[in-house]
């Protein structure tokens, strides 16, 4: 049940999901809809996963709610993650543990969004007017099949 997409036409989805253990299904399959209903299967997987890892980290360091925010813009999608734990991440020098290595299962989701997405990065949320604070962790897709087009 795949669309095709029409560049001229953004838009946006916001999750919330609370802190809770099936937050990272929820949001997996909410990608999963989004993502065919507007003609980007070919993306869901990744974003399926890349956003599971996200969210799951989510809920393990934060002790409050995460929202989810897919956007597209042109023929990029952006899923953006925030949690209410400020503590951001090393984002420079991350890798992929080796599959072989004990404890492998852990600590290897910021390693999978960089090596899947096309751009990702992330910042802390301090001291904002409407008084949200945490981080924001984010990904794109689409921009490397557009431009190697």
């Amino acid at each position: 049940m795949s669309h095709e997409p029409e560049l001229t036409e953004d838009w946006e989805y916001t999750l919330q999901v609370p802190s809770d253990p099936m937050a990272p299904c929820i949001a997996r399959r909410t990608l999963r809809t989004i993502f065919e209903e507007h003609g980007f299967l070919e993306l869901a997987d990744t974003a399926e996963l890349l956003t599971s890892e996200l969210v799951t980290n989510a809920y393990r360091y934060s002790d409050g709610p995460a929202s989810v925010r897919v956007k597209r813009e042109g023929d990029r999608v952006r899923v953006a993650v925030w949690d209410t734990n400020p503590r951001l991440p090393a984002l420079e020098g991350v890798t992929l543990p080796d599959a072989e290595a004990e404890g492998a299962e852990q600590g290897r989701g910021l390693g999978l969004v960089q090596w899947c997405a096309d751009s990702w990065g992330g910042f802390a949320l301090r001291d904002q007017p409407q008084g949200l604070v945490g981080k924001l962790i984010w990904f794109e897709l689409g921009a490397k099949a557009a431009n190697t087009g």
